[in-house]
């Protein structure tokens, strides 16, 4: 069975006759009738009812159909993802990302595509707050979180789950909380920029997802001192996994609830909505979200 069989036969069903798909694809309607016939053949099953006025599916062909739309839509998206890399990427890129993915991945990845382009120059600024595209001349934003703008586009990267952690040295002098309702017995580290609230963190629960009301002595709108905070042995944690990944590893901080923690917030490349983004935009999306992908078990 051959994929471009399957795209004509996807192309047959969406435009409704041999002779318009025959016209898009610069082909006769012999060509296209023989291909369709070809894969009948490949699957051993009748896939379309032909008369005079109109094509009708088949059980197989409804059946088909379904997978060989997968198929063009698979194909499309693989052209869309490579769509320009043979034109000059030139000209200039004003961004900005969060302070997380910024340490993380972000500052290598985009300064390795400016390298790629020569002709290309990106001013990216760490920015934790939403920025207004618009106003701001932003032609591209990272951010996490979800979106409501509809003037904006979305593309989703990959999803960051967040986790409660603290040292062990944390844990020796104040002990390991067993339950979530348990963190308001201790000390906790807040992160000012938590869309829900500095001191409501989320948890897994048999009837949905439910709130703890925390306190602590430190709250911080920076990711890098909250984990240095938490590494000190200063307090318990509530981040995102890939700030505090590698401190798991080897041992530097405790993952107290990893199957409870009821977070997860999408990451999304975020731009202004036109009908045909500039191709050095799309490139570069692409090229970021492979390097997340690279890491996504950071996540």
């Amino acid at each position: 069975m051959r994929a471009d069989d399957l795209i004509l036969f996807s192309q047959v069903i969406e435009l409704g006759s041999f002779s318009r798909v025959a016209e898009e694809n610069n082909l006769t309607n012999s060509v296209v009738s023989k291909r369709i016939a070809r894969l009948e053949e490949d699957v051993g099953a009748q896939l379309l009812y032909r008369t005079t006025r109109k094509l009708s599916l088949t059980e197989a062909g409804k059946a088909l159909w379904h997978k060989a739309k997968n198929v063009t839509q698979a194909t499309q998206e693989a052209k869309d993802a490579v769509s320009g890399f043979g034109e000059s990427i030139s000209g200039h890129l004003k961004m900005s990302v969060p302070t997380i993915s910024g340490d993380l991945i972000l500052a290598d990845a985009i300064a390795e595509f400016c390298n790629l382009h020569p002709g290309l120059s990106v001013d990216m600024s760490l920015d934790n707050r939403f920025v207004d595209l618009i106003s701001g001349g932003y032609d591209l934003v990272i951010r996490t979180g979800y979106l409501e703008d509809s003037s904006l586009i979305a593309r989703h990267i990959i999803d960051s789950q967040w986790v409660v952690c603290a040292s062990p040295s944390y844990i020796a002098k104040h002990g390991k909380p067993i339950k979530p309702i348990d963190l308001t017995q201790h000390n906790c580290l807040q992160y000012a920029y938590q869309t829900t609230g500095a001191s409501e963190w989320e948890f897994k629960g048999d009837k949905g997802n439910y709130i703890v009301k925390v306190s602590g002595s430190f709250s911080t709108n920076n990711a890098t001192a909250l984990r240095k905070s938490a590494l000190g042995g200063h307090g318990i944690a509530y981040v995102p996994r890939c700030l505090v990944y590698h401190d798991f590893r080897n041992g530097q901080l405790v993952d107290i609830f990893p199957d409870l923690v009821g977070k997860k917030l999408g990451i999304y490349a975020v731009y202004p909505f036109t009908r045909q983004p500039p191709n050095k935009v799309k490139l570069l999306i692409e090229h970021i979200r492979q390097r997340y992908l690279t890491i996504s078990h950071y996540f």
